[in-house]
């Protein structure tokens, strides 16, 4: 943490997406460090002002309405900044599945709108978000992160004399983001089920809100560009998730466990039973730092690989008592 606070303050720095379930969350993470300025891009008017009165009055913050398509409103927003966190993005499966032209326009042009302009005002860091739907993608999502990872990585070749640093952060599923499955089959269970899955075998990676801003904040300081950072991460078998969840939550909204049944629907178009954090051709490239991996060929030791780990029902269940425990002092 003394490490971050150091790089981190005094520093100008954009979060595009900044209202959006991780930009949120990675704004309050900044602040605690002391930057000269936030700046949170967003082009929701109503999440900007609900981020606002949940800021309170603070100096350093910057409220700006915009979108990543908008370039000319993007070199406003870029002037005279250190560090830039891209987290703005079109995610769910099924809308981009069906809304493709709107997903290429703002996961692809819009990430290379903010690497250009962030070019032109020669900013030290850039990263970028991204997910493990861009490994191997078969739906429009993954593939539109795919070309935002690529865009980004070959900035690097770009830039010229500038010593501006471009890479990306590589996303598992994001426990309690918003339209993730936790806070689905919550609903679900409040209204006495079914809880529906797509596939009895889906498996996910699991990461916590914490850890993913925690990998964010440590990718902007390791970098030394062209990395993809990805954080060691367990695996979730879907199923249990949702036994565990009926049996833990169930009687907290007046209903008995026995009564909540689950459902199978079938997966949406694209939808894969399992994910992978990396592709057999980044393998080559596998390092590792500490709690990372990275697709590099500038830092880190070759990776070494175990089985992958998956919460048992035991784990599982704890990891949602912390989560429920930690959401509700929030609230």
């Amino acid at each position: 943490m003394e490490n971050l606070r150091d790089f981190f303050e005094g520093k100008k720095i954009l979060v595009s997406g900044g209202t959006g379930s991780i930009g949120r969350e990675l704004v309050h993470g900044l602040l605690r460090l002391n930057p000269q300025v936030v700046r949170i891009l967003s082009r929701d008017e109503h999440k900007l002002f609900q981020l606002k009165e949940e800021l309170g009055e603070d100096s350093r913050v910057r409220y700006l309405l915009g979108d990543v398509r908008d370039k000319e409103r993007l070199r406003w927003a870029v002037e005279d900044i250190d560090i830039v966190f891209h987290a703005a993005a079109l995610k769910h499966v099924a809308f981009c599945e069906y809304n493709p032209f709107e997903s290429v326009k703002t996961n692809v042009l819009g990430t290379q709108n903010l690497i250009e302009v962030s070019l032109e005002e020669e900013v030290s860091v850039f990263i970028t978000i991204s997910s493990d739907k861009a490994v191997n993608p078969t739906t429009t999502l993954g593939a539109s992160k795919l070309l935002a990872e690529k865009l980004t990585i070959s900035a690097n070749q770009y830039k010229g004399r500038r010593k501006s640093r471009f890479s990306v952060v590589r996303f598992g599923n994001v426990v309690g983001s918003r339209g993730s499955v936790i806070p689905k089959f919550i609903q679900q269970i409040k209204k006495g089920g079914p809880v529906t899955i797509t596939h009895p075998s889906m498996r996910r990676y699991m990461m916590t809100l914490p850890q993913a801003i925690n990998l964010v904040l440590k990718a902007a300081f390791l970098t030394l560009g062209g990395e993809i950072f990805i954080l060691k991460m367990p695996k979730v078998w879907i199923y249990d998730l949702a036994e565990v969840m009926i049996e833990l939550f169930a009687p907290k909204f007046g209903f008995s466990p026995k009564d909540i049944k689950i459902e199978v629907v079938g997966a949406q178009v694209g939808e894969r039973v399992d994910e992978r954090l990396f592709s057999e051709e980044e393998l080559v490239k596998l390092r590792e730092l500490d709690e990372f991996y990275l697709v590099s060929d500038k830092q880190g030791k070759p990776a070494t690989f175990t089985e992958e780990e998956f919460l048992t029902k035991e784990k599982i269940r704890k990891f949602l008592e912390e989560w429920w425990e930690a959401k509700r002092g929030d609230e």
